[in-house]
């Protein structure tokens, strides 16, 4: 009892007030409210990110490919991109897209085919098969973002979706693109 089911004894997470308080002991120039704001999005992230794992794995599809099929639906119909866009936009590089192409080609997600109009450029466009997954990705994701989010009023969604745009904006500014 109490272990994890690969049998390993659970590492027990401190709180955001316990680790920042970790934090100010060992480097006391912190500021705990900067720090509290960062560790929460942070550990909202990872946690996230597990859960939206849990569904695309739940669903046959890995969070890599739902990515690609995102990023086709992002392009508007007819859901079509070069790889070397697809690549570019996800920041990976053209070898690793030509294996993810290749997995979710196979999966019947997406079809590579020659543009027609130039020989040289390859096309991948997004398959019934994989708008299928895409949507019911979107409905499991959907579900998972009204329950974190119902503690929250309308307004306060707003005005936290307004805030951390602002914070996301202020990160895109000071890095280069992926």
């Amino acid at each position: 009892m109490g272990d994890t089911p690969d049998g390993a004894t659970p590492v027990h997470e401190p709180s955001l007030d316990e680790q920042i308080a970790v934090y100010q002991r060992e480097f006391q120039d912190l500021d705990p409210q900067v720090e509290k704001v960062v560790s929460a999005l942070s550990r909202l992230n990872r946690r996230m990110n597990v859960a939206y794992g849990r569904q695309t794995a739940a669903l046959g599809i890995s969070n890599a490919e739902w990515e690609v099929l995102k990023a086709l639906v992002i392009s508007g119909a007819p859901y079509r991109m070069g790889p070397s866009e697809l690549a570019k936009q996800l920041g990976l590089t053209p070898a690793a897209m030509t294996h993810r192409i290749d997995r979710m080609t196979a999966e019947g997600l997406v079809t590579r085919e020659r543009d027609e109009s130039n020989r040289v450029r390859v096309i991948v466009e997004l398959t019934d098969e994989g708008r299928s997954k895409w949507l019911d990705a979107m409905r499991a994701a959907t579900v998972f973002e009204e329950d974190l989010l119902q503690d929250l009023s309308t307004a306060e969604r707003g005005v936290l979706g307004d805030m951390l745009t602002r914070l996301l904006d202020r990160v895109e500014d000071l890095q280069s693109p992926a």
